[in-house]
């Protein structure tokens, strides 16, 4: 008689049993659990969290938002890259902060896009697989007058920010 090794050798020394473990169905459960799982996964890239303190308008779009520059417009400011650049007071900018000879150009927002931009550049002319497009992601808040968002949309313009999607929150 033959030799036996491994798992059968040690089941024949074992005593006599009738229950036998039956994992096909435990796999067949993890798999499904598995396929459930990967359907539910979000695959966008970007990953936008708000502060409590934004309230962001409502709309029923349901596009991914795209891993660009973000500009942040709440109630205390203008942020860039959660970098504070302008303040707001009362839904406006200070008056020192706009252009004496053009009313809807911040200066301070648009040196900080201006050098963004100039980074993004110097990427995309070291990485080919890299380009200066333009985008920028703006979450504003909904309570915002829209001459304010203006005045930052044109400022974006002006920095070569010409490309500018507004976050919104999905009413699922």
């Amino acid at each position: 008689m033959g030799r036996r090794r491994g798992f059968a050798k040690y089941m024949d020394k074992r005593s006599p049993a009738t229950f036998k473990i039956q994992v096909t169905s435990m796999v067949d459960m993890f798999v499904i659990l598995l396929v459930f799982l990967l359907k539910s996964y979000s695959t966008s890239a970007v990953n936008i969290t708000p502060s409590e303190k934004l309230a962001l308008p409502v709309s029923t779009s349901t596009k991914d938002p795209v891993d660009v520059l973000k500009l942040v417009v709440s109630k205390e400011g203008v942020f860039v890259e959660d970098k504070k650049i302008v303040d707001i007071k009362d839904g406006q900018v200070g008056v020192q902060d706009v252009d004496a000879s053009d009313t809807q150009f911040i200066r301070a927002l648009y040196t900080e896009l201006d050098e963004q931009a100039k980074k993004a550049r110097t990427i995309a002319s070291a990485n080919e697989t890299i380009e200066f497009d333009g985008k920028v992601l703006m979450q504003a808040d909904r309570s915002l007058s829209y001459e304010l968002l203006r005045k930052i949309m044109y400022t974006s313009m002006m920095a070569g920010y010409s490309d500018v999607k507004i976050a919104v929150m999905t009413n699922d």
